[in-house]
């Protein structure tokens, strides 16, 4: 099983025929992601990796019945890139884009909760259920299908976790990164209950960073699982006051609480396998299972 997107999903690339758009539709129409098509005014009628262009959203979601989009329009048109998305009906949409600015990502969160739909990014590198569908900035060969859930701030970090557990013969069944930003259109606590509903998921691996209390809030839900959560906050040595690779990553931006060190103590105070190294993060995902099974 997976959560967000599966087999069943209608993908559309929203800025297909842009290099970005177009590596996205040719990788996916080649590995099976169920790409139905994609949008460029001006462009349409035209074809991407064998899939049908449209001038509009609304246009492409009547004729393929899409539901979910994959943005990589420049940062500049993001803004009506994503009303134009929510307006045609779609009800996901991964807006990879980076640099979007902080008073238009305000603006889109609050138009896609308004819409009843979800938002993922700016700046998300996506969401991949292994053998599935891929709508993410991770390379299918690099995902193994399998029963952990994980859910990510950053896509770099998201690979180095996948190799560990790898590593220790652990697949994903969905990857979902949220997106680096200091603000972005869905939480962690907003996807754990996905995960906890989902049959197809044992236990569930957060990606944490320095700044902010997101994770101090997907915690409380954490409390509630009958699934192990394992944690790992990355930027743990960081400097108070320094800023991370990500804009929203600032380590003790509110005072000490929300470091990287005192949120990992955090959610092993509240009975979570955590994992000080990345590298650790395959053993840790072993010590909970095997905790179910006792």
């Amino acid at each position: 099983m997976s959560v967000l997107v599966d087999g069943q999903s209608r993908i559309l690339i929203q800025g297909i025929t842009g290099t970005t758009g177009r590596t996205y539709a040719e990788r996916m129409v080649v590995n099976g992601t169920p790409l139905v098509g994609g949008v460029t005014p001006g462009k349409g009628g035209q074809t991407v990796a064998g899939v049908p262009v449209f001038d509009t959203m609304n246009e492409a979601r009547q004729a393929t019945g899409a539901d979910c989009v994959l943005s990589a329009i420049a940062a500049p048109r993001a803004l009506d890139g994503i009303y134009e998305a929510f307006d045609a009906g779609i009800s996901l949409v991964v807006l990879y884009t980076e640099n979007v600015p902080i008073h238009d990502a305000v603006k889109m969160r609050a138009y896609a909760l308004a819409k009843g739909g979800r938002l993922f990014g700016p700046n998300s590198a996506g969401i991949i259920s292994p053998g599935q569908a891929n709508m993410a900035d991770l390379s299918d060969d690099r995902v193994r299908p399998g029963r952990i859930g994980v859910l990510s701030k950053s896509g770099t970090l998201t690979y180095e976790v996948l190799d560990d557990m790898d590593l220790h013969g652990f697949g994903a069944s969905s990857v979902v990164c949220l997106g680096g930003d200091p603000v972005v259109g869905t939480l962690f606590v907003d996807v754990l209950p996905l995960f906890e509903a989902d049959s197809g998921t044992d236990a569930v691996v957060l990606l944490g960073e320095p700044g902010g209390t997101t994770e101090y809030q997907a915690l409380d839900y954490v409390r509630t699982m009958s699934k192990p959560v394992i944690a790992h906050m990355t930027g743990q040595s960081a400097p108070a006051e320094k800023r991370m690779g990500h804009a929203g990553a600032i380590s003790g931006q509110s005072g000490q609480s929300t470091t990287a060190t005192a949120k990992l103590e955090a959610f092993r105070a509240a009975g979570c396998e955590t994992a000080a190294l990345v590298t650790e993060i395959g053993s840790a995902v072993g010590r909970a299972l095997e905790g179910i099974q006792k």
